[in-house]
């Protein structure tokens, strides 16, 4: 069976989404005995979504995906780092999936926790989370010199996309072997927005013609 391409791998996770929207679940997303003897010697992602860790955002559950249909990587913040630009070009190379998408969502705490530290920077902050908020901050902090400072709900919404740009332009081309898979094999880095509010995911970034 032919691979999936990145134009048919985002109309299923759009139509997936809109089931979770409308409470409906599709009876191939249940786990089920036959459905974990299916994965066991074997996967076949069609998507690899890099989201983040927020436990209200689980990419199975709000794109109505199932056991071996999604490679997911979740850090807080939907950040770039090098273990996550390896673990996309794992599953990239090695399961030939074409299209990676970058999901960030509404009311983001690494977003908050950012542009706190940008307003009050913290002496005491662990450098572990330093770590986090230092990959956020260039997407952000220019924001802040903008009239969006006097209008905290417009500020957290344009950080959150901001930050989503952010990471999908490094995946694109912060390696060379998510470059060459774009160029010659049909990748595409895509960016979209969860909304904790509605349940709904905009994709709104880098979307395939």
């Amino acid at each position: 069976m032919p691979k999936r391409t990145a134009k048919e791998a985002l109309a299923r996770l759009r139509d997936g989404n809109q089931r979770f929207v409308s409470d409906i679940r599709s009876i191939e997303s249940m786990t089920t005995k036959v459905r974990r003897s299916e994965v066991v010697d074997g996967q076949d992602p069609f998507a690899i979504i890099l989201g983040c860790s927020d436990s209200r955002v689980p990419a199975e559950m709000v794109f109505d995906q199932g056991l071996g249909d999604l490679f997911v990587i979740r850090v807080a913040g939907n950040v770039v780092a090098p273990s996550q630009i390896g673990s996309v070009e794992f599953a990239a190379a090695r399961y030939n999936t074409k299209l990676v998408v970058v999901l960030g969502h509404s009311q983001c705490g690494a977003i908050l926790a950012t542009l706190e530290e940008l307003k009050r920077p913290s002496e005491n902050q662990s450098p572990h989370l330093k770590s986090i908020v230092d990959r956020i901050r260039p997407s952000v902090a220019t924001l802040l010199d903008t009239d969006l400072k006097h209008d905290h709900c417009a500020l957290v919404h344009q950080s959150v996309r901001a930050n989503i740009r952010a990471s999908v332009n490094q995946l694109r081309h912060g390696s060379a072997l998510l470059e060459n898979l774009i160029e010659t094999q049909g990748l595409v880095v895509v960016g979209a927005e969860y909304s904790l509010e509605t349940g709904e995911v905009e994709f709104f970034e880098g979307l395939p013609e």
